[in-house]
């Protein structure tokens, strides 16, 4: 049984009960809202060494991504088991092996071995990959594809993103729409190239009931993929791009009524005054489904520093409905990403998240941010750094430059916090 099928049948499993004390909820809250389907917990049955699940969804802390994986040009499989490890240590929810280059099942392997938490892939770039060392992708089958999910699904994958939305008819209006910069997903582009050279309908959209069953059998859940998700300012929100939504919104029914978990992925490069409106319309057409977004990224101009540009994004969406946030790193649009950008990225997106938590009203970001402004008003440095969300880098920025008071260095002897508390301390207060 699945965890949405475990929920309707009214079992709450270990993973809903970690989940409600993570989120300090009682379990059955948690069961309630993952049997609406408003709430996933990606927990592949053959996960083994899966300890800390995450549920993503409706009224849950904002969760966040991380990205890593292999590339053509370059393939270091112990450096992508390093950003593994360091991504986990700075708080990722979910890691996504996007791996392009080498031996994808061992690099896959070698990945899960020392994942924690929930790990994502995206299936058509192997099966692409496989396809292309014996002839074209063009040749590519639906057995093919289905045989790689089928793969990963027993390895221990817990979602994969899948690109159901892009067919014939979104093909034909995203081909009148003229975009800047067309197909920027790297499966979706893959797989509108295979539909318009093939002429054949999108075997992950005719064969969907194929999917279900393989989901089904190892509880992996759906994360429906926006292949036609805008990739500049100038392409957003377009008819191309709400055409697939509305497609992947019948799927996502499809897939709760074969008691598979589902999410739905979104854009993408967004700017900041259409943020509100691309999350409102996602929840109304998929009603309710965790979303899960790419950014999001409103401006096409920070290259370089896109981890920053996509905080910002992020932690608007997050205010206004997104459940989890993938990250970028500052290596976005320019080059594979170091073990040092995965960590920013890390850092930046965990940042945004809490930031969009307090604006929904979590309770325990809230209560977490006043402790650190009494510890702050008392110069209690040890409980500022227990609450930060990166203690340790804060406590070495703190020394690397000390103060010869009780202050930072930035202020010293005339703090205000310190200098009004000396002066409450050795003198009567006004008398008005």
């Amino acid at each position: 049984m699945t965890q949405l099928e475990f929920a309707r049948a009214g079992k709450i499993t270990d993973a809903m009960a970690y989940v409600a004390e993570k989120e300090n909820k009682s379990p059955a809250e948690i069961l309630e809202l993952v049997k609406l389907g408003r709430v996933i917990i990606p927990a592949n049955i053959n996960h083994t060494n899966l300890t800390n699940f995450t549920g993503i969804g409706e009224s849950l802390s904002v969760k966040v991504n991380t990205n890593i994986g292999t590339s053509y040009d370059y393939i270091n499989v112990e450096e992508e088991i390093e950003k593994a490890k360091v991504a986990i240590q700075y708080g990722t929810d979910t890691l996504m092996d996007l791996s392009t280059g080498g031996d994808l099942k061992f690099i896959r392997n070698a990945i899960l071995d020392v994942c924690t938490v929930p790990l994502g892939t995206v299936p058509i770039y192997e099966a692409e990959f496989e396809v292309a060392k014996r002839s074209s992708i063009y040749d590519m089958t639906p057995d093919d594809i289905f045989n790689v999910i089928e793969e990963h699904g027993k390895q221990g994958v817990d979602y994969i993103t899948v690109h159901c939305g892009i067919t014939i008819e979104t093909l034909r209006r995203y081909q009148n729409e003229n975009r800047t910069t067309g197909i920027v997903s790297r499966g979706g582009g893959l797989i509108a190239a295979w539909i318009l050279k093939n002429k054949e309908e999108n075997p992950l959209y005719k064969y969907y009931d194929r999917l279900l069953e393989i989901a089904h059998e190892y509880d992996i859940t759906l994360s429906l993929g926006d292949g036609l998700r805008p990739g500049s300012i100038n392409d957003s929100t377009d008819r191309a791009q709400i055409a697939e939504l509305m497609i992947i919104g019948e799927l996502v029914e499809r897939a709760r009524k074969a008691g598979v978990q589902v999410m739905v992925e979104g854009p993408g490069h967004i700017p900041l005054n259409e943020i509100q409106t691309n999350v409102q319309i996602q929840k109304k057409l998929t009603k309710g489904a965790p979303f899960y977004i790419l950014g999001m990224l409103p401006t096409d101009i920070a290259a370089g520093f896109d981890h920053i540009a996509g905080a910002i994004g992020g932690a608007l969406a997050g205010w206004y409905g997104a459940d989890m946030l993938c990250y970028i790193t500052p290596a976005e649009h320019v080059g594979l990403p170091t073990v040092d950008d995965v960590k920013d990225g890390v850092i930046a997106f965990k940042i945004a998240a809490h930031i969009a938590d307090i604006a929904r009203g979590n309770k325990n970001a809230i209560e977490r941010n006043k402790k650190m402004s009494e510890a702050r008003y008392k110069l209690d440095w040890d409980k500022q750094f227990e609450l930060a969300l990166y203690g340790n880098e804060a406590k070495k920025i703190f020394e690397k430059r000390a103060s010869k008071t009780e202050a930072c260095s930035m202020c010293g002897p005339f703090c205000p916090m310190n200098l009004v508390e000396h002066t409450i301390r050795n003198n009567k207060l006004i008398e008005v």
